[in-house]
């Protein structure tokens, strides 16, 4: 299977997904990101932005992985959470 197919699939197995950590969304949301908009842009959220700062940060921390990567990254994760 392409990575791309792998990650549209993940994408459809992650909404089966109940429970999840504050960390595991974050994690989740910074893949995907990476994966479709690739380094982190725009301006840094405010300071009274708590959960835009979060969301900032965790896709900051992805920044200079490549698309491959950063889908292959977020496949492996729902996986690992799908267990």
């Amino acid at each position: 299977m392409s990575t791309k197919k792998a990650f549209d699939q993940a994408l459809k197995d992650v909404k089966k997904l109940s429970d999840l950590s504050n960390d595991q969304l974050l994690q989740l949301y910074a893949l995907y990101k990476q994966a479709t908009e690739g380094d982190v842009h725009g301006p840094k959220p405010g300071m009274l932005d708590l959960k835009g700062k979060a969301k900032y940060a965790a896709w900051t921390k992805e920044k200079g992985k490549s698309q491959d990567k950063a889908m292959e990254g977020y496949v492996s994760l729902v996986k690992k959470l799908s267990n």
